[in-house]
């Protein structure tokens, strides 16, 4: 099936851009002075719509998710649809209080770390990000919420990935996820010429699949590329295979996942800011199941028609063996897009 594997059909959701950090490296450009957040009853009425296309897990992130006051609502309202739940947090705001709210309606708890002390501080715009994060740890493990990390690929921090798996294991986290940095939001001013190249890709695949051997049954290592040969070999990992057009008669997860709720309502698929040529809709002007069969016979065929061009490219022989399929989606989408601008007209 799609990026999100056979089991996983995600849906992910950005109720707010408020954060009480400015990270260097943020896709959504989140950020303390920022208010803009989306109606609960809006969320609610998605989550319900996507359960009955599909979806098992619900993912918030931002922002800061947890300074969504609606969250622990949502949460419940999620859990009730079926919903494993999962939220992202820079760490910083995980006192009592909040992982009390968390505790029995957060599944998996998401942590940011990006890399020793010194680096995660510089990338956060905080002098007290990691210390403040790290004074957390103790609470998160006696809520009994399964944690893990996330830690941002760059350029110039493979060499700190050892220090972030062995500052994990002694945590006590279940998962590592390694995702690479991609140019979205405000990286690309904060952090300019930082996205890893596909030499440093390759060398985080080998770093990761060691990691995986050294820690083996005490932590899950994950990193969030592409396999060009496993790829090539099975298309539908990354929705690439031929179009049959019986297709659209599946349900929408098995079409497309993840599929993002963005924080002013748009509906798009793979990730927060995908080109608007390929949105579903907005929450503010219907609800997601109305939007479901226009785009299902419309946009659809011309997103899987990007999917195999993507495939195609980057299944090519290449001396390198990974590339991140999310930004190669995006990326393309967004050329196309610039290209041909009036090619798609979406009235939700």
């Amino acid at each position: 099936m799609g990026p999100t594997g056979e089991r996983f059909r995600v849906l992910q959701l950005h109720p707010t851009r408020r954060c009480n950090l400015r990270c260097l490296h943020c896709y959504s450009s989140s950020a303390p002075e920022e208010r803009g957040e989306l109606d609960a009853a809006l969320l609610r009425e998605a989550l319900s719509d996507a359960a009955a296309e599909g979806y098992n897990v619900a993912g918030f992130s931002g922002g800061e998710a947890i300074l969504y006051k609606e969250l622990p609502n949502v949460l419940d309202h999620a859990h009730a649809c079926g919903f494993t739940t999962t939220v992202t947090s820079n760490g910083m705001l995980l006192d009592e209080k909040h992982l009390e709210v968390l505790r029995g309606r957060a599944d998996v708890l998401a942590i940011s770390v990006d890399g020793v002390p010194e680096s995660h501080n510089r990338v956060r715009a905080s002098s007290r990000a990691f210390d403040a994060m790290v004074a957390h740890l103790d609470g998160v493990r006696a809520s009994g919420i399964k944690f893990g990390f996330i830690f941002t690929l760059t350029q110039y921090n493979l060499d700190e990935l050892e220090w972030v798996a062995n500052f994990a294991v002694d945590q006590g986290a279940k998962l590592l996820q390694i995702h690479p940095l991609e140019d979205a939001g405000r990286a690309i001013e904060g952090m300019p010429g930082s996205r890893p190249d596909e030499t440093e890709c390759a060398y985080a695949y080998f770093a990761a699949r060691r990691l995986q051997k050294l820690f083996a049954c005490r932590i899950s290592v994950q990193l969030d590329l592409a396999h060009r040969e496993l790829v090539r070999e099975n298309p539908g990992s990354v929705f690439a295979q031929e179009f049959d057009s019986s297709e659209l008669d599946r349900a929408l997860a098995d079409l497309i996942s993840p599929l993002v709720v963005e924080t002013d309502g748009t509906i798009v698929p793979i990730g927060f800011g995908f080109a608007r040529e390929y949105r579903l809709g907005s929450l503010r002007d219907g609800r997601l199941r109305d939007f479901v069969p226009t785009w299902r016979r419309n946009i659809y065929p011309k997103l899987r028609q990007l999917f195999r061009e993507v495939f195609e490219e980057e299944t090519a022989p290449r001396e390198f063996p990974c590339f991140n399929w999310y930004e190669s989606v995006a990326r393309r989408a967004i050329d196309g897009a610039v290209a041909t601008p009036a090619l798609v007209q979406i009235h939700p």
